[in-house]
């Protein structure tokens, strides 16, 4: 179980709030350090998850243009070396 924990310094004037995430749910989630989180809301209760800046298939978009019309099976079959 998660645990929260926000601690105040008072020489600094700044508040830190850490989350403990288990070992066996970053494992489930393919959390890495220095990855970015965020808390979704939805019905009252939060949700954790992996934050994306870019969708991850937009890199890809188009990246087989030079392909277009050629035979899928042609293709394969050059990849193959056949």
């Amino acid at each position: 179980m998660p645990y929260l924990r926000c601690e105040y310094d008072h020489r600094e004037g700044n508040s830190k709030c850490q989350i403990t995430i288990p070992k066996e749910v970053r494992k489930r989630m393919g959390i890495q350090p220095g990855d970015q989180l965020e808390f979704v809301e939805n019905g009252g209760l939060f949700h954790l998850r992996k934050y994306f800046d870019d969708d991850p298939i937009d890199k890809w978009v188009g990246y087989l243009e030079h392909l277009a019309g050629q035979d899928p099976d042609d293709l394969v079959r050059e990849m193959r070396g056949q």
